[in-house]
């Protein structure tokens, strides 16, 4: 009998590795686990095709930068037996843009293969629940048929790309759109584009995203020095990827529909009279996520980064994005968002790694911007002379039941087109004007009788899913999201205070609905308990602080009442943020020792 000795593989050495052990950087297991993948491939292949209800953690890993997250009910758990493991799975949809054909689809997916509701997300794209691990690849596959898709939705990658949803048809709302497209096309893998095929439409190029010519010949600047990752199958990724999500969002001069500053990159579009993109401002370094009693991981408002006309806009992105892959933190993921390379080095470090290596050409000072307003285009509004929209307000997002149905029915029997916005609602668009009356009709069966009169703190209140399902969750947040309106809006009017207060709650301190950003805040810290942050401002331009680190929900009104007094006093007119946040902290911290 021969002796066969096993060979040992050489380990591959990237661009990436050089330049981490150049810049003194230390990588994790996972960092080795994704170069190992083969392009996010191996062992999520292998996985597809055994017998077992769920994946393990590595194809888990995985899953996510094909736009899937694996998830436990927790309720169904019982003693001795599986977990009730499922699929949560998000499209990719820049700007929120939903087809008809493909919103007519995931009505059916849903039903048929998920647990009946679809749910609109604070990052304007769908996702659906319920997904058993063997129905996964028909799910995807019907999307991607119906002309959607599920790549790089979550993992460490660019995601969805935002924009402001309404369909107006003037040229800066079409710019922003339409950029915001081109920016998702730019950032998509090449070789994960590949895999994600392979996997899930049996590698079926035709279904290949196709960016258009600008957008093709801008991505060769992926090969150039310092951009290129040293991968070719992967030029701007490189094998290893990002080390952690990446979002961008576009806008209009003073659209915040977006929650511009919350994101990696934020892009303001500025347009000609003739209708022609000019350039952009470039805001780098936000994000929300945080973790609780790890002071080195916080909330952050992006940095002003400059202006730079249209010739030049997707090289400064496509450099953002290599400095980020290059110096992120590959070590500790708790701290790889690009906003703590801006915390660690700053801004005057961020633009001279960038001039001197990435985008050698001049970043201008900001260009002007009007006030920035939160606009969320519920109601009946014009999109042209001949076509009309409507916004339908979904709490949290949620569609499910006769509302999910009677939507779909409204959109097949008229051929509309849907648009998701960042505030959980939906759009139905390209509503021919003689058939306002009818779909208006159809709407009034389905609750929405009035839409000019929408109860205004449920308007901008948002909320994540939190339990079931999350297995980030610690207490609730979507489902009790309607009594806590109902009991923050009552004790308003028992105080006769007019003005209404932007909410936002979630049930981690991940952040998935932004809650630095609310007026006030609800962050999940225990059972049925939350920290309160206050102080944010209605157009989403200034983070929140920390006020009390766990209250037991059935405090709620006896928290925030002194506080809400204190404002009516004031008869300042001011927003209850933009009171709460010139106060001086030691009134507020007064209050609040009052409190307990």
């Amino acid at each position: 009998m021969i002796k066969v000795e096993k060979v040992k593989k050489k380990k591959e050495i990237t661009k990436q590795d050089t330049v981490c052990l150049a810049n003194g950087l230390e990588v994790s297991k996972f960092e080795n686990f994704k170069k190992d993948s083969q392009f996010l491939k191996e062992p999520l292949a292998s996985e597809l095709k055994n017998e077992s209800d769920h994946f393990t953690n590595d194809a888990v890993q995985l899953l996510k930068f094909h736009g899937s997250y694996q998830q436990d009910n927790r309720e169904n758990r019982r003693p001795g037996k599986n977990k009730d493991w499922q699929m949560m799975l998000r499209l990719r949809s820049p700007g929120g843009e939903i087809p008809g054909k493909l919103f007519i689809a995931l009505d059916k997916l849903s039903d048929e293969l998920g647990n009946g509701t679809l749910r609109a997300t604070t990052r304007q794209a769908f996702q659906m629940h319920g997904i058993r691990k063997d129905n996964l690849k028909e799910v995807i596959q019907s999307i991607v048929s119906s002309m959607g898709s599920t790549l790089a939705a979550c993992g460490d990658i660019n995601r969805n790309v935002m924009a402001p949803a309404a369909p107006f048809e003037t040229p800066e709302y079409i710019t922003a759109r339409t950029l915001a497209v081109k920016v998702a096309d730019l950032l998509t893998p090449v070789a994960g584009q590949g895999t994600f095929l392979e996997l899930w439409a049996d590698g079926d190029l035709e279904y290949k995203i196709k960016p258009d010519k600008e957008i093709t010949k801008n991505r060769k600047l992926q090969f150039t020095e310092n951009v290129f990752s040293g991968t070719k199958e992967e030029p701007l990724y490189g094998s290893t990827y990002l080390p952690r999500k990446f979002k961008c969002a576009v806008t209009v001069p003073g659209d915040n529909s977006v929650d511009l500053l919350t994101n990696d990159i934020g892009i303001v579009a500025f347009t000609s009279k003739e209708g022609e993109l000019e350039g952009c401002n470039f805001y780098v370094g936000g994000g929300m996520g945080r973790t609780h009693k790890n002071e080195e991981t916080f909330a952050r408002i992006a940095d002003p980064l400059g202006y730079v006309p249209n010739n030049d806009i997707y090289e400064l992105i496509q450099s953002i994005v290599a400095v980020q892959r290059d110096y992120g933190d590959r070590k500790s993921r708790k701290n790889s968002r690009m906003k703590y390379l801006l915390h660690r080095k700053g801004i005057k470090w961020f633009k001279k790694i960038l001039s001197d290596k990435y985008f050698k050409k001049e970043i201008m000072p900001l260009r002007k911007e009007p006030e920035n307003k939160l606009i969320d285009y519920l109601g009946w509004h014009k999109q042209n002379k001949d076509y009309s929209f409507v916004g339908l307000p979904l709490l949290s997002g949620r569609l499910s039941g006769n509302k999910k149905s009677l939507i779909k029915d409204i959109v097949k029997e008229n051929d509309l087109d849907i648009r998701l916005t960042p505030n959980q609602d939906i759009l139905l668009c390209n509503i021919l004007n003689e058939n306002k009356n009818k779909i208006n009709k159809a709407l009034i069966k389905i609750g929405y009788k009035n839409l000019n009169d929408i109860n205004e703190i449920q308007r901008h209140a948002l909320a994540c899913p939190a339990l079931p399902l999350c297995g980030l969750a610690i207490t609730e947040a979507e489902r009790i999201l309607p009594q806590i309106l109902t009991r923050i809006e009552k004790l308003l009017n028992d105080m006769n205070i007019e003005k209404t207060i932007l909410f936002r709650m979630t049930g981690c301190p991940n952040g998935c609905t932004r809650p630095y950003m609310a007026e006030l805040a609800l962050v999940g810290s225990g059972q049925n308990k939350y920290q309160l942050w206050l102080g944010g401002s209605k157009n989403l331009q200034r983070l929140a602080k920390p006020y009390l680190q766990s209250m037991d929900l059935d405090d709620l009104e006896k928290t925030i009442k002194p506080l809400l007094e204190c404002w009516k006093k004031s008869n300042s007119g001011e927003d209850f943020g933009d009171f709460i946040n010139n106060q001086n902290d030691s009134l507020t911290i007064n209050l609040l020792k009052e409190i307990d």
